[in-house]
């Protein structure tokens, strides 16, 4: 209803298969949000905004020309199918009135977003359906637009206790099962609590059940639709834990007790916000991000493999005493030693005179011997200090891949994945860009991001979101007095306090450093080590990689992972 009237003032495409409304009505601003993600597909009122890519969508582009500037007049949703449709009055190109009609599919992999004219006629969709995708229905431009094929169940919005009961008593299923099979627009979770209501058990066999029960189980149906079709909505929020939503529903849910700790909503619209922003959000970025992780897990492999064979190398360098003492005891025993000799028997003075044998290379003589031995000495010696140095190199690739890994694994946009990939470019790794089919990435403007602003106890405290801005808040953003914080012995965000030239007290440092480790690499672990320091005991070695820096005089605080 809140919609119904408004006009389009904006349209938007900021994902492959998503579109926002920018709606003005009454004097107010709403956005309307319709997704066609096969795992999240949905449509409802948002407060959330998204970014947009540089250049709009062929799709997008075909919704400003034919619905912008246009008059909302109605939803329906036929037979309670998962269909919205969504009929706009505009005028085309002539000037003249057309009626437009925007078709939302709720179906899982297959849900879509469409636009039809007044005959139903397609004129564009966010996912073209042909006959290699479909043999049953087909969705292009220029075809007539049919609803998907019915699944032959009863509209539960228009029947009564009367009719469901017949239908009840001839079936032997389970009372969920039942209602799943037999009615349209019921997910599991309503089927469950359907079943709840009228047995005590969600998972109640309607076999076992006697003519009462069924009767009961008939007018509970036909009570609870009665509901939904007055608009009598309760939504809420299920919690399995304290913070991170589980699932929502529109009306109140009983099936659970107290194991789901449940949450009213003032609208469905907020709880569907609450519930998506986080789900929806967390695997789009999955998905955006999996190239990226893909390119720095092959880089550390590759350093992995090299630091396994730099060991191998440091180890065999080992040998080298052993090759200079056969030099030794080849020199000293020259004398004794004749051409072609395949090993030498001599004392060895470096251990009791014990009798120690000496392979021979027959082609040398016993001079090449002894010089043989100290060559491979001196490479030995020279193996073990250029071993050492490329060691501690890759040792710090490592260390620096890893910490790009935790700042892409935690990125929240496409702004924070693209300056991550700028930071790999700049230190020479070419990750790839995600590229759209104009060929160019997708960059959501090209400001650089802010780091994470939080206020503790009165005190503004930041987070980097990766190594780049990590040394920009620590070394040039932040004053010497300001308080440091980085988790221990694991990759993570350089955290500060700004103290404003105070001492904050003990129990702001313990958020701050609960902080700190929340963002980091031991985010799931419990009583992690965080080190902090003011700001000036903070430096960055010359030639040290993003976001590595050393630090000195600094206490340790043992904490678990926390926002504040």
């Amino acid at each position: 209803h809140a919609l119904i009237g408004g006009r389009i003032d904006k349209i938007t495409q900021p994902e492959r298969d998503e579109i926002h409304l920018l709606v003005r009505n009454n004097g107010e601003n709403l956005r309307l949000i319709a997704s066609a993600s096969s795992s999240n597909p949905r449509i409802h009122l948002t407060a959330c905004r998204k970014e947009s890519p540089e250049k709009a969508p062929m799709f997008c582009m075909l919704l400003r020309k034919h619905i912008a500037g246009g008059k909302i007049l109605g939803f329906s949703q036929p037979d309670f199918e998962r269909v919205i449709k969504m009929n706009i009055a505009c005028y085309d190109e002539l000037g003249d009135s057309s009626v437009k009609t925007l078709v939302t599919e709720i179906m899982g992999r297959h849900s879509n977003i469409i636009l039809t004219d007044g005959e139903a006629k397609i004129l564009g969709s966010v996912k073209h359906v042909d006959f290699t995708v479909s043999g049953v229905r087909q969705v292009l431009p220029g075809m007539r637009y049919e609803l998907p094929p019915s699944q032959d169940k009863l509209n539960p919005l228009n029947i009564s206790a009367s009719k469901i009961y017949p239908v009840i008593s001839a079936s032997t299923l389970p009372a969920d099962e039942f209602i799943l099979k037999t009615f349209t627009g019921v997910g599991p979770l309503n089927a469950r609590e359907l079943a709840y209501r009228a047995f005590g058990d969600a998972g109640a066999d309607l076999a076992a059940a006697g003519k009462d029960g069924k009767a009961n189980f008939a007018d509970v149906i036909a009570d609870f639709f009665r509901g939904i079709k007055r608009g009598a909505f309760r939504p809420v929020l299920l919690f399995k834990d304290e913070t991170r939503v589980w699932d929502f529903n529109a009306v109140a849910v009983g099936q659970y007790g107290n194991a789901v700790r449940t949450e009213e909503n003032p609208s469905l619209c907020a709880a569907l916000d609450a519930f998506y922003q986080t789900r929806d959000h967390f695997e789009r970025m999955a998905q955006k991000s999996a190239g990226l992780l893909k390119f720095i897990d092959n880089n550390l492999a590759r350093c992995q493999k090299k630091l396994a064979l730099q060991q191998q190398k440091l180890k065999d360098s080992e040998k080298r005493e052993q090759y200079k003492i056969y030099g030794d005891l080849l020199v000293g025993n020259l004398h004794r030693m004749s051409d072609g000799m395949a090993v030498a028997e001599v004392e060895n003075y470096y251990d009791n005179m014990n009798l120690v044998k000496i392979p021979l290379v027959r082609e040398f003589s016993p001079s090449k011997n002894a010089q043989r031995y100290y060559t491979l000495y001196q490479k030995a010696k020279n193996a073990e200090k250029m071993s050492k140095e490329q060691i501690a190199l890759t040792t710090e690739e490592i260390e620096y891949l890893e910490s790009v890994k935790d700042s892409a694994q935690r990125a929240e946009n496409e702004k924070d994945l693209r300056e991550i990939r700028d930071e790999l470019t700049a230190q020479g790794y070419h990750a790839k860009r995600t590229a759209g089919k104009g060929g160019k990435e997708k960059t959501g403007g090209k400001s650089a991001s802010e780091p994470h602003r939080f206020v503790i106890d009165g005190y503004e405290v930041f987070v980097g979101k990766n190594n780049t801005q990590n040394d920009r808040l620590t070394l040039k953003d932040a004053r010497s007095a300001d308080l440091w914080f980085h988790v221990k012995n694991f990759p993570g965000s350089h955290t500060v306090v700004k103290t404003n030239g105070e001492t904050p007290p003990d129990d702001t440092i313990v958020k701050a450093a609960k902080l700190a480790a929340y963002f980091s690499k031991a985010k799931d672990s419990a009583n992690v080590p965080v080190d902090y320091t003011a700001i000036k005991n903070v430096k960055k070695p010359g030639g040290a990689k993003p976001g590595m820096v050393i630090y000195v005089n600094y206490s340790t605080v043992n904490v678990t992972p926390q926002m504040p």
